[in-house]
């Protein structure tokens, strides 16, 4: 029995098997809603172009309209055996309409119309996904704001480095995320090109206009190659690999979140609402959003590269391996975005634990290089020497057992002669952050400012 989808090159039906590893019908009905758009528009260019007419034209757009309520009210039946969306949807408009159903299909292919739909679906996860940024870029400079003058530790290696204040250890996030948006942004410029019309690969004798199709459906252009237009996968490539470098800076962030909030550190309280318990430990308070974010950013990696793998050896133009492009995407971005909302969550409801982030500041001698620059601005040392004096008065710090603040004058004269009292003023934590005026640096003032510049930007 010849298969109705391939006409009459077919003399017998598809294996079982066959049907099994063909049909995409099981995740790609996702993309229901970009393919009669799609439709929809490439049949008013047909009308417009006199290619159908304006009454099947009409009865096509009906039908279609029809199909997309029957899916959205859960009453439409999806076949395996009609492979995917698009013939699924094109099988239920012929039982709607009739044979008008067959005119859809004129000088178009499921090539470009997959292509289409595709990078409809993405772009329009790209723009969540930037909306969410901005979300959390909200929430992270608000919380920077609030925070400008928190003096906490500075890690390098996780070792106690130099104080700085829990609005600067923000803002840097800040930084990150908008990297991160930026790359969503510029993504989709670069995606918002329409392949419909290239047709099967080498595009169409029938006389369409792919501008009008491209610009009802809100894209910049038509492709320029119609090879390309088929076989192009870039704009999933790059989506993933932006969503990739997105989860990256969530992981790290969640990291912190884990180590701060634990009893060992206490650096944060994390609101009930993004924590969970023990079911035989009650004492305990797990901050499994961030565990989970932080192990989510394995999977999209994994969709990237799986991505990666399937297309590096595809010949020119569509191959049925380009079925495998869906799955990791319609996995990746929601998580993704799942993960930015968590975050946010938890970043407008953590506070810090002041105190704690400032005792936690002043331990590790963390001020010693504050002690190296009074020598060389006071004292007129080169910074090797000054670095080297300064090293000597911390191992004798080391050896007493106390902090820096903690050794006498006569003390430290005993390493350095020409050390006088004033130096004890640049021995405070909050004097270190305050010193600290260069541009980027972590003195309050600067927190403020860039959180103040932030806000306006996203406001």
């Amino acid at each position: 029995m010849s298969n109705r989808m391939w006409g009459g090159r077919f003399a017998e039906g598809p294996d079982a098997i066959m049907e099994e590893i063909n049909a995409s019908i099981d995740f790609d009905q996702k993309l229901y809603k970009q393919d009669i758009a799609g439709s929809k528009a490439h049949v008013a260019m047909l009308a417009k172009q006199g290619i159908v007419s304006d009454e099947d034209a009409t009865t096509i757009t009906s039908g279609l309209d029809s199909i997309l309520a029957e899916i959205e009210e859960g009453k439409f039946v999806f076949s395996r055996a009609l492979e995917d969306i698009h013939m699924n949807i094109e099988a239920r408009l012929a039982e709607l309409i009739g044979p008008t159903a067959g005119r859809l299909h004129t000088a178009r292919s499921r090539n470009d119309q997959v292509a289409t739909d595709f990078r409809l679906w993405v772009r329009d996860s790209m723009d969540q996904l930037e909306a969410q940024l901005t979300d959390l870029l909200q929430a992270l400079s608000e919380k920077a704001q609030k925070h400008a003058g928190d003096v906490m530790p500075g890690f390098t290696h996780l070792q106690s480095a130099q104080p700085v204040t829990f609005g600067h250890h923000l803002l840097a996030y800040v930084e990150m995320f908008a990297r991160d948006r930026s790359r969503v942004v510029d993504a989709r410029k670069r995606m918002n090109e329409c392949p419909l019309g290239s047709a099967a690969l080498a595009g169409t004798s029938f006389p369409i206009d792919r501008t009008q199709t491209a610009q009802a459906l809100g894209f910049d252009r038509p492709t320029a190659n119609s090879l390309d237009g088929v076989s192009d996968r870039d704009f999933v490539l790059e989506a993933l690999a932006d969503a990739s470098i997105c989860a990256m800076h969530l992981s790290r962030l969640a990291e912190e979140i884990v180590i701060w909030c634990s009893a060992q550190f206490g650096f944060i309280k994390l609101s009930d609402k993004f924590s969970t318990g023990s079911s035989i430990m009650p004492q305990k308070k797990n901050p499994d959003a961030a565990e989970l974010i932080r192990a989510k950013t394995g999977r999209i990696y994994g969709a990237l590269n799986a991505l990666l793998v399937m297309m590096k050896g595809l010949p020119l133009t569509y191959s049925k391996d380009m079925q495998e492009d869906k799955e990791q995407a319609f996995d990746a971005l929601p998580n993704l975005s799942l993960a930015l909302a968590a975050m946010t969550g938890m970043i407008r409801d953590l506070e810090p634990n002041t105190d704690v982030l400032k005792q936690a500041a002043g331990s590790g001698y963390s001020t010693a290089t504050d002690l190296a620059d009074w020598c060389v601005r006071v004292l007129g040392m080169p910074f090797r020497n000054a670095h080297h004096v300064t090293g000597a008065i911390v191992k004798l710090a080391v050896d007493k057992g106390v902090e820096l603040h903690e050794l006498t004058l006569e003390e430290m004269q005993g390493v350095e002669p020409q050390i006088t009292n004033d130096i004890y003023n640049v021995l405070t934590v909050e004097n270190s952050v305050r010193s600290r005026v260069s541009y980027g640096g972590t003195s309050p003032q600067n927190v403020q400012e860039q959180a103040a510049r932030w806000l306006k930007e996203l406001s």
